[in-house]
């Protein structure tokens, strides 16, 4: 498996949250879902994604917008206009200065018309239908130009309706919306995508990358490492920290942390066991290492986990 689709293949959403709102300006929301990724993209018109900390971002008809959980936003007509409510995961079609109100599904806000806005977002409500690598992967707001994406067309079809299956439906389309999203990210010329997303380009560090990616448990050396590939310990570390941006060993480190915090997040799993599938030799190992990458012990960080976001 490449690189880039093991980064995409936890990806898989349940009981995804979904809205479609029709407003007219002046309008403005505080997002508050909690949801640890967001996406949002106008069916209609033109909106402002404006993030605590950092500069707006212009969402156009067609761009489909990422945002991390991580950090606090609005979106809006404009990016001076004021919020006049805080929306949380509950307020599918939330009782604000210009979002307009029709009868209809639960998940639809207002008839849309040639002077309207129309905002569709779906979210993933639980962190472990991410992993911790493509979380941390992410600028705070990604956003990607319309470009042909008919998951954005059917998910605006099916919210509008109520069809048997609709909810895992829309779960299978918010991760091809994703996935969709992010390969027009990685592939774009001059993007500030990870280095590593493109390192398989680079016959000597992408080989590499396979070989970690294959087997992150081994016990792997440079000279391991170097051996499998077919070159010397010092064209390895060369090549694959110019393409990768960090040596060899660094990486598997990482690696084998970003692994050990969805283990954490996503299972019930002992410390020790989780310290094994990822290459280290007793929990100690870990959580030391852990500590160091992370700031904290592995227990800590399972800890911290939210109720919905626990194992099951």
């Amino acid at each position: 498996m490449d690189v880039v689709s093991e980064l995409l293949a936890d990806v898989r959403a349940r009981g995804a949250v979904f809205r479609r709102t029709t407003m007219r300006p002046p309008w403005a929301l505080r997002m508050a879902g909690g949801a640890p990724l967001t996406l949002a993209t106008m069916l209609r018109g033109r909106a402002w994604i404006v993030p605590d900390r950092h500069e707006p971002v212009a969402v156009g008809t067609g761009d489909v917008a990422l945002v991390r959980g991580d950090v606090p936003y609005a979106v809006a007509d404009d990016p001076s206009t004021t919020p006049s409510l805080v929306v949380t995961s509950a307020d599918y079609c939330p009782s604000a200065r210009g979002v307009e109100h029709a009868p209809g599904p639960a998940r639809t806000c207002g008839t849309p018309d040639e002077g309207a806005a129309v905002l569709l977002s779906g979210a993933f409500e639980r962190r472990g239908e991410l992993s911790e690598r493509l979380l941390r992967a992410l600028p705070p707001v990604l956003v990607v130009p319309a470009g042909p994406s008919p998951s954005v067309e059917s998910v605006a079809e099916e919210v509008a309706g109520e069809r048997p299956g609709q909810q895992v439906v829309l779960d299978r389309l918010l991760d091809l919306m994703l996935v969709s999203a992010l390969r027009s990210w990685f592939d774009t010329p001059g993007a500030d995508v990870p280095a590593w997303c493109r390192a398989p380009a680079d016959p000597v560090a992408g080989a590499a990358l396979r070989l970690l990616h294959d087997a992150p448990a081994h016990p792997w050396t440079v000279a391991a490492l170097a051996g499998g590939v077919g070159v010397s310990r010092a064209a390895l570390a060369r090549r694959f920290t110019a393409a990768v941006g960090e040596p060899p060993m660094t990486y598997l480190t990482g690696r084998r942390i970003a692994l050990a915090a969805d283990l954490l997040r996503r299972t019930d799993d002992t410390v020790a066991t989780i310290a094994r599938k990822v290459g280290y030799a007793n929990a100690f190992a870990l959580s030391v290492a852990f500590k160091r990458l992370r700031g904290m012990r592995p227990g800590d960080h399972r800890a911290s986990r939210p109720a919905q976001w626990r194992a099951g």
